[in-house]
């Protein structure tokens, strides 16, 4: 056993693994191949790792420009938090609670507690009869006269949501969160994926509305509550994953952008090209694509003669805009911790109100500043700073955070800001996209010790990325030390 146990180590000493990409889920897969002894390098193409996961100083104050939160659901966030030693860095958000803008003949309104997804479980409740009106809330409640024959089996959630309960509680409810928290319009999520449950619920309460109150059993509290931070940022996981791998003796390199993957000299190990001043060639007993849908298809083509092509307009582009302002006005948080709009009526598509939601980052701030964050652009439609300049993009900003929030900001208030562009993974919630993913991995990974990780194969969120980054980089690994069934040798 002692010699069998030298011998998968020494296997390990003698292995080396490449991680094209330095975000969140390459680095995570990187951490999970060197505990176990693996070599590994990681190539990330720009000048920083960490992916969504980004840090920036604003106005003199350390600030998220990319992913704010993590999801606390399945708790393995959470782990690797903990397991990175920053457990006494987690802060929850304050419950303030959300609103929407931009309702035809009402402006702005709290965010109705007590939905799914943004449908009611009682149309007639005043803060819903507030978003939809009366002639709204009488339209919703012929869903519960509806006949049940037709209930139960509709995959499209904008078609679920308009054939039972109307045009107004899809767009001035359900659109809104889609929109801001998927980017994607409710006609192309799929309710079973995005809701489990619902439609089973749907079937035997007889109605939309009464399979929402089932689902969340008199839950009050607001749409994405579950969700926990750091103080300091985000960013400090990915600076703690790096300081891990450093530890652990990866190789870490930025501005690496990868030209191709070739296979070796054998069909089971790699030459992964790094394109510069002078192309270089790195061997690999193993590679993980830790890159974006496009950028993994593109260099899993030449291994991969079944990978299906991309569909193409699938990824949104999305714009984040943080300012600092001087604001008196915002400390007693008047549209609580952030803003959806209704699409179409606003350039910007989502607020968070930084200070309002997270007490670190005021406290950080101090009195009567505050920190505010704006997001552009959504499915099928270009973010509306995209042409604009740093400066014009901020004014911009600005402006409609003055809209969103209903208090006037002038320019001269304005302490600082930042701008940030992402491709942004198409959640797995959209109609077809996990059979079209899956059929993607499946090609991949029968490939010998290729592997792929990040959001388009995962789904979007850290509480997605993180647990599929572990698996799959332990499926790797074993393929390293065992072979292409990555199962040990029987022992005697």
């Amino acid at each position: 056993m002692t010699e069998h146990v030298a011998g998968i180590a020494d296997a390990a000493a003698r292995s080396r693994v490449v991680v094209v990409g330095g975000g969140a889920s390459g680095l995570v897969a990187a951490m999970e191949c060197a505990k176990v002894g693996i070599a590994v390098t990681v190539l990330e193409a720009s000048s920083h790792t960490g992916g969504v996961l980004r840090t920036r100083d604003v106005a003199g104050l350390p600030l998220d420009v990319g992913a704010e939160s993590f999801a606390t659901r399945g708790g393995h966030v959470r782990q690797l938090i903990d397991d990175l030693g920053l457990s006494g860095e987690v802060v929850d958000p304050r419950p303030g609670g959300a609103w929407i803008a931009g309702i035809p003949g009402v402006g702005a309104a709290p965010i109705p507690k007590g939905g799914l997804l943004g449908i009611p479980a009682n149309p007639w409740d005043e803060s819903v009869r507030r978003v939809i009106g009366w002639g709204g809330a009488w339209r919703a409640y012929l869903d519960r006269l509806r006949p049940p024959l037709t209930i139960g089996h509709d995959r499209s959630l904008g078609h679920l949501v308009r054939t039972r309960m109307g045009a107004k509680v899809l767009d001035r409810l359900v659109a809104p969160v889609t929109s801001g928290v998927y980017s994607s319009h409710p006609d192309d999520i799929d309710v079973d994926l995005a809701a489990p449950g619902l439609n089973t619920a749907l079937t035997r309460t007889g109605s939309l509305s009464g399979a929402v109150a089932e689902l969340v059993g008199g839950r009050t509290t607001s749409p994405g509550a579950a969700v926990g931070g750091l103080v300091g940022g985000m960013g400090r996981l990915a600076d703690a994953l790096v300081a891990r791998l450093r530890e652990l003796g990866v190789e870490v390199r930025t501005d690496a952008t990868v030209a191709s993957i070739e296979h070796g000299e054998s069909a089971d190990t790699f030459r992964v090209v790094v394109d510069g001043d002078g192309a270089e060639t790195l061997a690999a007993d193993a590679v993980i694509l830790a890159v974006g849908e496009h950028e993994s298809r593109r260099l899993a083509a030449p291994l991969v003669p079944t990978l299906a092509p991309e569909v193409s307009g699938s990824a949104p582009v999305v714009e984040v805009i943080t300012l600092v302002v001087d604001a008196p006005a915002l400390d007693a948080a008047p549209r609580g911790t952030g803003v959806l709009t209704v699409p179409g009526s606003h350039a910007a598509k989502a607020l968070t109100h930084s200070t309002a939601k997270w007490p670190w980052v005021a406290d950080a701030a101090g009195p009567g500043v505050h920190v505010i964050r704006l997001s552009f652009g959504a499915q099928d439609e270009a973010p509306a700073t995209e042409n604009l300049s740093d400066e014009d993009a901020a004014a911009l900003a600005l402006s409609e955070a003055s809209a969103l929030l209903g208090v006037p900001l002038t320019p001269d208030a304005l302490r600082g800001s930042d701008r940030q562009r992402y491709v942004q993974a198409q959640p797995g919630s959209v109609l077809g996209r996990p059979e079209r993913v899956a059929a993607a991995r499946a090609a991949i990974q029968a490939v010998p010790r290729l592997g792929v990780v990040g959001a388009w194969v995962a789904g979007t969120g850290l509480a997605q990325v993180v647990p599929d980054a572990k698996a799959e980089a332990d499926r790797v690994r074993r393929q390293v030390l065992w072979g292409p069934t990555g199962e040990p040798p029987a022992t005697p």
